[in-house]
């Protein structure tokens, strides 16, 4: 077996490893199971991507996305690494070339979705081949609790049963600690290695603004940091247009993406933003899944996403070089309405509607917390921050010279800086 540090310079060009990665790699190599929860940006993929190399044999990736399998596998071949991906935009012909030689041993990792994972042709193949590790990617996705269920990540089970001496890896970006649970549970993990990499991205900065007349409030903040790459959420594909075009009015370098462009559009709008050639995407969640753009300055979401996990991955986007990144929510109440109202129309099962109003109630309350922002979300992925005691709201409200108790309690009204800032309103302050 070669050495881990050998393949990771050899194949990956690095001379360290990032956080939790060595001992994650351990974990994995030692042949136990493997749960990594590991914020965006962490270096999950090499978690599994470097035993595969130091493993002989078949790792097989369940991955949900095509693009997203698509540009893994390029980067791996660019690396001299044999990857393949089995997928429904492949031919007959094709298939049968990528398993011959998968049988041919070949192949060293191998990415299918998790429908494909489970097909009876597919493990028959599996038994066929010489699997010595199995990777789940958005291991969240199999949890009724996580934020993005997708019941076929359910029959997942089905691979432990298959090969039960085979170690598994289930990787996560966003999972609360009963998420963390159900997934050991639902993939049958035996005794597996647990890590779960801080949640804190201390280089972001965390705001929530009033979406009261928010285009004017959006254009200055693009203006002031203009040249700057950035992502601009919208709830519909319509809104991602609309706004892409009237910021092109005012002079703006933006692009609509989302689900509902053509292929090639959407690919096109995609390279621009990668390469620098447009500095603003307006898009979608649809976006985001495999972008690897480190100098993210700011996301922005115009309207209330549905959870904390999807907010989270969201702005994880931004700031992945380790400079500065703000992360900007414009806020109406209204937004939370218009939640409540596709919870209803969209979740048939009772538990998953449970769960869905669970989930929007605690992104409401992070809006509309007058505490730290960041304690906040901390908080709600299990984890405790020492930081500080006050939000930036109630240090606004000092700066305006607020007349609230708490504020007369702890004595801040007799601070110099109380009512300093009382030329701009609490709007224009946060």
């Amino acid at each position: 077996m070669e050495g881990k540090h050998s393949i990771l310079e050899k194949y990956f060009g690095y001379s360290s490893f990032l956080p939790h990665q060595e001992e994650i790699i351990d974990a994995v190599l030692a042949k136990r199971d493997v749960l990594a929860v590991m914020a965006t940006g962490g270096g999950k993929s090499l978690c599994y991507q470097l035993p595969a190399l130091a493993f002989s044999g078949l790792t097989v990736v369940v991955s949900p996305l095509i693009a997203l399998m698509k540009d893994q596998v390029d980067g791996l071949r660019a690396n001299g690494i044999p990857a393949a991906t089995i997928n429904s935009s492949l031919g007959y012909g094709e298939r049968t070339i990528i398993e011959r030689v998968i049988l041919e041993g070949r192949i060293r990792i191998l990415y299918v979705s998790p429908e494909r994972a489970v097909q009876s042709s597919f493990l028959s193949l599996l038994e066929r081949a010489d699997v010595r590790l199995i990777a789940i990617d958005e291991a969240h996705c199999i949890s009724m609790w996580g934020h993005n269920f997708r019941p076929e990540y359910r029959r997942l089970r089905a691979l432990k049963e298959r090969f039960p001496d085979v170690p598994v890896i289930a990787l996560t970006a966003t999972a609360i600690p009963a998420v963390q649970d159900d997934i050991t549970k639902q993939l049958a993990l035996k005794n597996p290695a647990r890590f779960v990499g801080s949640f804190d991205r201390k280089n972001l900065t965390y705001r929530v603004v009033s979406k009261t007349r928010y285009f004017p409030k959006l254009t200055k903040y693009l203006h002031d940091h203009e040249g700057d790459a950035g992502i601009i959420y919208c709830f519909s594909q319509k809104a991602t247009e609309d706004l892409a075009g009237k910021l092109q009015d005012k002079g703006f370098s933006a692009l609509p993406y989302h689900a509902g462009l053509p292929d090639a559009i959407r690919e096109e709008h995609q390279e621009a933003f990668s390469r620098g050639d447009v500095t603003i995407i307006c898009a979608t969640v649809a976006f985001g899944m495999g972008i690897d753009k480190p100098d993210v300055r700011f996301v922005i979401h115009t309207d209330l996403p549905k959870d904390l996990e999807s907010y989270y991955q969201e702005t994880g986007r931004a700031g992945r070089d380790g400079d500065p990144a703000d992360c900007i929510l414009f806020y109406s109440r209204g937004d939370y309405s218009t939640i409540r109202y596709l919870i209803e129309k969209e979740c048939a099962d009772v538990v998953r509607k449970d769960v869905a109003y669970r989930k929007a109630g605690a992104m409401l309350d992070y809006c509309e917390t007058t505490g730290c922002r960041r304690k906040f979300l901390l908080a709600y992925f299990g984890e405790t921050y020492p930081g500080e005691r006050f939000g930036a709201s109630y240090v606004v409200d000092i700066l305006i010279g607020s007349k609230s108790a708490r504020i007369h309690e702890n004595g801040h009204d007799t601070l110099p800086t109380y009512g300093s800032g009382g030329g701009y309103t609490r709007d224009q302050w946060l």
